[in-house]
């Protein structure tokens, strides 16, 4: 019988990536907002589409383009018609897509408050070895440690000690890893045989209060 509870964490920011741009409202460089909302404009057959963001300081708007005078026939018929119904899905991998941001900012400051959706891949008894296998969509600055330890109620010393113990491992990940932005595709597992409070770490980990 695997002694092991898998459990799935999809990591989602609350807020987009925010592009450090000059403002003209308040004469200097500002973080600005994606407000989440296209706009597109047509002259002739040909369209122009940009992603509206907003100043933090003063309200000030800035179009960040995403296309300029594409003709309509060669416009995806499926992106036609996410920016004409202002899907949200769609707008968000723009507004996070902080590759393309950065064509335009040379700062841009990543969200770093997620909410952490759980899913239980394997219900056990009697589990002795937690592993967690992280999804992360989009850019986040929140880091490894801190997520840890906000889930599971162990302190960030506590962490590094397991850690230096080696009774917590991360896999697919760089050196100094807890200290480090969580990671897409990353494996943690922790080694928790000898831990009087297995049993409400594990019923953080799945969300759950029924792990054993």
């Amino acid at each position: 019988m695997s002694n092991i509870l898998n459990v799935k964490w999809t990591i989602i920011p609350t807020n987009a990536p925010q592009p450090w741009m000059t403002c003209s409202g308040c004469g200097g460089p500002r973080p600005f907002k994606c407000s989440d909302k296209p706009r597109l404009n047509a002259n002739g057959r040909r369209l122009d589409a940009w992603l509206i963001y907003k100043c933090t300081g003063c309200d000030k708007t800035w179009n960040r383009t995403l296309f300029e005078r594409r003709n309509v026939r060669d416009i995806d018929p499926a992106t036609l018609e996410a920016l004409q119904s202002n899907d949200p899905n769609w707008i968000r991998g723009h507004a996070f897509d902080i590759g393309a941001l950065g064509r335009f900012a040379k700062r841009i400051d990543a969200c770093a408050d997620c909410l952490i959706d759980k899913s239980e891949a394997c219900d056990i008894e009697g589990w002795n070895i937690l592993q967690i296998d992280l999804s992360a969509p989009f850019t986040t600055s929140l880091r490894l440690d801190r997520m840890l330890a906000n889930e599971l109620g162990l302190s960030r010393s506590r962490l590094q000690a397991l850690h230096e113990a080696k009774a917590l491992r991360i896999e697919a990940c760089r050196k100094q890893a807890l200290r480090r932005p969580a990671q897409n595709g990353s494996r943690i597992t922790l080694d928790l045989p000898d831990e009087a409070d297995r049993r409400s770490i594990g019923e953080r980990a799945t969300g759950s209060s029924t792990t054993e």
